[in-house]
């Protein structure tokens, strides 16, 4: 049995370090995981057995490396920081698969650099809504309830995977999210936010406003800064402009 590989992956001028989880065999795929934190679970093999799946864990959540967080300022921050460890992966193009907060992360990513994603999957993506259904705030749910708006069944076996009914997994999760919440400040400075608060924190304040991702998926990320001191723009805006399109703000 092919075992799962874990390597770390340092970016953002070597000061966000990004663990990444792989295992299989066959094309690439990339799955970006939701705000609960990266679990490598039965799904995940079950990809393995016909792609090469890698994991990253978003910046903030890789338990040596919390504090990495604040160096991001927000959700552009995060896409180019994707951007760059797909180049350090040496992946030109993957499958993208996402979860919640992930399937946002994923999108934003094919919007920035539509070569970077062949194929693109959403499971219960942020950002997304019909304007006739009723939208829980689910920032604001306690775990266990959180579970039952989630799952059909709340108490089957991948349900008690995500929510474990334990006091030191709720202390864990809270305290990943509280990096994720409150750049700047440090644990014992930070109210401990709601489950998915940290979604919320790096999802916010796109080009476009707070509107959802459905009013910025084809916005223009802004400039990298570069090690030299200057600045450039994505490669995805720059063919734009070549092209004669607008690269937006």
């Amino acid at each position: 049995m092919i075992e799962t590989q874990e390597r770390t992956v340092t970016v953002w001028q070597d000061r966000v370090r990004i663990r990444v989880l792989s295992k299989g065999h066959g094309p690439a795929l990339v799955f970006f995981h939701g705000p609960w934190g990266l679990t490598w679970d039965p799904f995940l093999d079950e990809l393995a057995r016909s792609f090469t799946v890698l994991a990253p864990e978003h910046p903030g959540t890789t338990p040596e490396a919390h504090d990495d967080i604040y160096h991001l300022d927000g959700l552009w921050d995060l896409v180019l920081c994707y951007d760059e460890l797909l180049e350090v992966l040496g992946l030109e193009s993957a499958v993208f698969v996402g979860h919640s907060f992930g399937g946002m992360v994923a999108c934003e990513v094919a919007a920035a650099y539509p070569a970077r994603a062949r194929r693109l999957a959403l499971l219960a993506p942020l950002g997304f809504w019909r304007d006739p259904d009723r939208i829980i705030n689910w920032m604001m749910l306690e775990p266990g309830e959180l579970r039952r708006h989630i799952f059909h069944d709340p108490e089957c076996d991948a349900a008690r995977r995500m929510f474990p009914p334990s006091d030191a997994h709720d202390a864990t999760a809270a305290d990943r999210e509280i990096h994720l919440a409150h750049p700047g400040q440090r644990t014992e400075e930070a109210d401990p936010p709601r489950h998915g608060a940290h979604a919320a924190r790096l999802g916010q304040g796109g080009p476009s406003g707070p509107g959802g991702l459905r009013g910025r998926v084809h916005a223009a990320p802004p400039e990298r800064p570069r090690a030299d001191g200057g600045r450039c723009r994505p490669r995805s805006t720059s063919r734009a402009t070549r092209k004669g399109r607008p690269s937006g703000p």
